[in-house]
């Protein structure tokens, strides 16, 4: 009888502190959906690696010294970074929100920064970027901003991520590939067919978990992941289809689903702390400041987008698009750039894909907290991180993609100021394959258009003030050559 007092004691301040019974939620409903996020989201501790990192020289992003990021301690630090921030998030913010290497950051790195400067000196740049975006968040200056965007194009945040996570998943599948042509620019699978595995058990993920979700089975998208995923590897063992690195046109896209010869290896951190600041050095401060500007708005913008978009689809935001904790949700994600660029695994930011806990039931930060803990246990299980293949995880962005793009009932569309910019918010994203771009697209199509038809007094002094910050955004490239030459 004590022990159940005990426990049943633990269980209510753990219901306390995390709010779980207040947001409609339950302890084992927390714990499914930070498993689902994991799941949702594993893939960083490979995908991180192969973008920033390589297994030798010539098989990697080197730097402007022929510098290059071991892939296994990229690994390590992907998700040692992941699972400390992720708990933290937890804990502080108590929202269902994961946090991991952003991937629109580290390949703005390894394609536009590390021609310039060295990687100690592009994670350094990072870090600075993090300590602006955690100085904007502690004034209240993030929050303001925040608070000045209008509700509109606050729901159609919401309303463009879903579209953009859906064809995340779809492209990740092999449903939607590259046409290699003008036009089309895509296709429907290879020449118009379904003609893989991999994408064949996408689709059956996809059905078995559009199903569950529709019949209101509780842990739907977790029990589909992992029955696909039993699927998958005996498809594997089966046909032996192989990676798309060797099987270009028919294999598994990045993680093939195969029992590891072992489970556990050991985690090396030889990259963390190998930070420079000496960007500002070799190509001058203009240019460095230019850069750091350019990570500023990617973390910044994707960032707000990306919570927007979450505590709408997990029903905690309010009338205004506010949710609750709002300023320690931003302080902790400011954080996790600072810890990316520590750790050299890139900005650490709050992850779209934690949309998937969020279909799951998650409500709280006690989701966060089983992520982060297994994103930990994963820098000594990496082996079992990759038997869920990609397409498995594609199948859940498409099914929560649906449900958040719901979100579109919010909108009316009578007063075309309004309708046009949330519609070039909304489709841009997925076009662009950026949020931030979404947004920014939003936030000066707003202010023009409704500056232009006589209502530029209901627009926010701050939002003009990011809008135009978004117009130098969206022109540096040349006023990068300018500042150049």
């Amino acid at each position: 009888m004590a022990r159940s007092a005990t426990a049943s004691g633990f269980g209510r301040r753990v219901d306390g502190f995390f709010e779980i019974t207040k947001r409609g939620s339950t302890i084992p409903r927390e714990i499914r959906g930070g498993l689902v996020t994991f799941f949702a989201m594993a893939y960083i501790v490979i995908l991180n690696p192969l973008i920033i990192g390589g297994f030798s020289a010539d098989r990697a992003a080197t730097d402007v010294l022929g510098g290059w990021l071991p892939n296994s301690q990229v690994a390590a630090a992907t998700a040692l970074a992941a699972g400390l921030l992720t708990l933290a998030f937890g804990a502080i913010a108590r929202l269902p929100f994961a946090l991991a290497a952003g991937l629109g950051m580290n390949s703005f790195l390894a394609v536009n920064v590390v021609g310039q400067v060295t990687w100690p000196e592009a994670m350094g740049l990072v870090l600075i970027n993090g300590v602006i975006i955690v100085i904007l968040a502690a004034t209240g200056l993030r929050a303001m901003i925040f608070a000045a965007v209008p509700q509109e194009l606050k729901v159609a945040i919401t309303v463009g991520i879903g579209l953009f996570i859906a064809f995340i998943g779809l492209v990740d599948s092999g449903f939607v590939r590259s046409s290699g042509a003008n036009s089309p620019p895509v296709q429907l699978g290879q020449a118009g067919s379904i003609a893989t595995l991999p994408t064949v058990t996408f689709l059956i993920g996809l059905v078995v978990m559009g199903v569950l979700v529709a019949r209101k089975v509780k842990g739907a998208l977790l029990i589909g992941i992992v029955g696909t995923t039993v699927l998958a590897v005996i498809l594997e063992a089966i046909f032996h289809v192989g990676s798309s690195v060797t099987n270009k046109t028919g294999g598994w896209n990045l993680t093939v689903p195969q029992l590891p010869s072992s489970v556990v290896s050991l985690p090396d951190f030889g990259l963390v702390g190998h930070v420079s600041f000496g960007a500002f050095e070799r190509i001058g401060p203009l240019s460095a400041i230019m850069l750091v500007f350019t990570l500023l708005f990617l973390n910044f913008f994707d960032a707000m987008g990306t919570m927007t978009g979450l505590a709408k689809g997990a029903g905690l935001s309010d009338a205004k698009g506010d949710f609750p904790r709002l300023r320690s949700a931003l302080i902790v994600e400011g954080v996790g750039a600072i810890v990316g660029g520590g750790a050299s695994t890139s900005s650490n930011t709050v992850f779209v894909d934690s949309a998937a806990g969020i279909g799951e039931g998650a409500r709280t930060g006690l989701a966060s907290i089983v992520t982060g803990l297994l994103f930990l246990a994963a820098m000594f299980l990496t082996p079992l991180t990759s038997v869920v293949p990609l397409e498995v995880a594609a199948a859940a962005l498409v099914v929560v993609g649906t449900l958040m793009v719901a979100q579109i009932r919010e909108l009316t569309w009578d007063d075309f100021s309004k309708s046009l910019p949330v519609f070039l918010t909304i489709i841009v994203m997925p076009m662009t394959y950026s949020i931030a771009n979404g947004i920014g697209v939003g936030f000066v199509s707003w202010v023009l258009i409704r500056t232009f038809t006589g209502r530029a007094k209901e627009i926010s002094p701050l939002l003009w003030i990011v809008a135009a910050g978004f117009v130098l955004f969206f022109a540096r490239g040349p006023l990068e050559a300018l500042i150049g030459a």
